[in-house]
Order: C-alpha cells, then structure tokens, then sequence
C-alpha cells in the first residue's frame, strides 16, 4: 500500500511537510496489529489512510499463542504495532511471535512499534541476584528478527543501548503541552512539578514548554509502591501545580505529591503522564484525590467507562503514524520534535 502526506498537512511537532515526495520515494509498507490496542492501531491506519494487515492472532485451546499472516507480505516493509502492556507477558509474546511469521513469510523489514515499553522499569540491578529485564526484553525482540524498534517515552533512557539495532524514542511531550497551552493558564502562576529527582529533565523540558517555572518533589520509599514526601524544592503557594511523569502506575506517587502541594498551598493541581498504567484500584485513587484532572494518551488503551471522570486521553496516533510514514521514506523523524 501506498502512502503519500498531502503537501501542507499538519505534523504533530506543529512543522508542515513543504513539498509532495516524488513517486519513487514513497515505499510499499503494511500495517499489522495484535490484541494489545488494536484502537491505536486503527486510528494509526485512519492517519496513513492504509488499512491493517489481515492476520490471525488467537489461542489455543491450551493458551498457547496462534498467529497466522492472512496476505502475502513478501519483499513488504511492515510496521507490527502492540505495547506490551498488560498482560505483559500475553502481549509480549504475541509482538515476538508476529515478528517471526513475518520474517518467515519473507518480509523485507519488520519494525516493531511498541507505544509502551513493558519491563522498562527493569533496566538495572538495584540488588544482588536481581535480573535485568528490560535489557532481556531487548534481546528477545531483535532475536525475533525486528529490524527496528519505535517506542515513545521510554522509563530509561539508557534501555536505547540494549539494542544493537536503530530504536526511535518518541516524545508525548509536545502532545500533553499543547492541550496544557490551549488552557491558558498565567504564566506566572504556572508551575510544573517533577515528582521525583529522576524525572527533573523530563519536567524540565515541559517546563520550557509552557514558560512555566519548576518545581520538585523530594521522596523516600519505605516500602514498595509507597511513598512519603521529604520537601519540595521550588515556589507552589497559589500557583496551579502540573505533576509532570512519563507513566502513572498505581497512582500513590500522584496522590502523595497532590496532597503535599496542597498542603503547601497550591491552588489546584493537575498531572499528566504518557502511559496509564493504572494498575490495581488506581482510577478508584485518582478520582477520590484533591487532583483536578490527569492527561494520559492512548499508549495504553483506556477504557471508554474511565474516560468521563478525571481522565483525560490524547491520542497518539498522528505522532506515531507520522513517524512510520517519515521512516518509509527515509527523511528524518527528529523532524518532528524542532
């Protein structure tokens, strides 16, 4: 299939691509998809005006994994997208699975977009006889014969290392300051809060954004999925405070930072975050909390039940899809974030 961007069609790092690419640039590519967030994946295909590739991915009667490629795809650039969210393990397998039958049905290149990034959390040993799973993830996805990876927001930075084949990590960032700006909230008032240390050039460059100042949060965990505010560094009193984080798992770190803010006085509080985990009771947490409103995007499928309370979601399919057209044609996908 064919895939050409009208000359003048908008970008979502707010370039304009200038001119039509000649014919003879604009390559053959499909689309495929597993269960993780076949959503995504169509508004993906909508963006590229491409439909997604006829493909069996089941069980078996005993849970194994069935995957079975419906069209030739020979001599095809293909583009399987599938986050390994949860079920990790389930969505996992399906992406490595995939990644073999079409190597096996002769496709020329497999670039495996995966929106989230499971077991990113993973990326080092924090004690002895620990693993390294993020690392183990990478192996498994190159040997199941991935040429490339796409992902946005990556937990570490340093997970691009663990494959020695390209990796494009794209950013959310633009997206969620773009819905922050259209708010027009006062500049001066504006803070965002990163809330933790490791997050502060992540908060940093949204704050840079939106012409906000910065803010952090300073914590210890006592225990696992828990934790306590030790100070906050940086001017809340009457501002309204943006909780700046690349996932929101079990929402405790949201709600512990909230109510410190306010405590601090704080006018209001909000929070964005790529990836929604969510995991456990955490909708049930962020809807009984002091915050505001919490900006998500679709990395992570949401259920539509979920989306009318304080959960906001933005779509990532123009970046992700602007991306796989860009990569096709061989012009630059940093491009998009000028």
């Amino acid at each position: 299939m064919n895939s050409v961007l009208l000359a003048g069609s908008e970008i979502p790092g707010g370039e304009f691509l200038k001119e039509r690419p000649d014919a003879e640039h604009v390559k053959q590519f499909r689309l495929f998809t597993g269960n993780a967030n076949p959503e995504l994946a169509n508004e993906i295909a909508d963006y590229l005006d491409v439909r997604i590739g006829s493909a069996l991915v089941s069980r078996f009667m005993n849970q194994e994994i069935q995957v079975r490629i419906e069209e030739n795809v020979r001599g095809a650039e293909v583009f399987v997208i599938q986050p390994t969210c949860t079920p990790v393990n389930d969505n996992l397998m399906e992406l490595l699975i995939m990644i073999d039958a079409l190597k096996r049905a002769s496709v020329r290149t497999v670039t495996a977009v995966i929106p989230y990034y499971g077991y990113a959390k993973h990326e080092e040993k924090t004690a002895g006889r620990e693993p390294i799973s993020a690392k183990l993830v990478a192996n498994l996805i190159t040997v199941a014969g991935a040429d490339r990876v796409m992902t946005i927001d990556l937990h570490a930075a340093a997970i691009q290392g663990f494959f020695d084949i390209p990796l494009d990590n794209l950013m959310a960032t633009p997206i969620l300051a773009k819905y922050f700006r259209e708010k027009e909230f006062p500049k001066e008032h504006l803070v965002i809060v990163s809330p933790d240390a490791g997050g502060v050039a992540r908060a940093r460059a949204f704050a840079g954004r939106l012409d906000a100042s910065l803010a952090i949060i300073f914590k210890k965990r006592p225990r696992p999925d828990e934790s306590e505010v030790i100070e906050i560094v940086g001017e809340v009193e009457g501002r309204i405070a943006i909780i700046m984080d690349d996932l929101i798992s079990t929402g405790r770190t949201l709600i512990t930072g909230t109510n410190a803010l306010m405590a601090r006085g704080a006018r209001e509080v909000y929070a964005c975050g790529t990836h929604p985990v969510l995991a456990g009771n955490a909708l049930e947490l962020i809807e009984e909390s002091a915050l505001r409103e919490v900006v998500v995007t679709n990395t992570i499928a949401v259920p539509r039940d979920h989306q009318n309370g304080k959960i906001k979601v933005l779509s990532v399919a123009p970046l992700l899809g602007e991306a796989i057209r860009r990569i096709s044609m061989n012009l630059s996908v940093s491009e998009l974030f000028v």
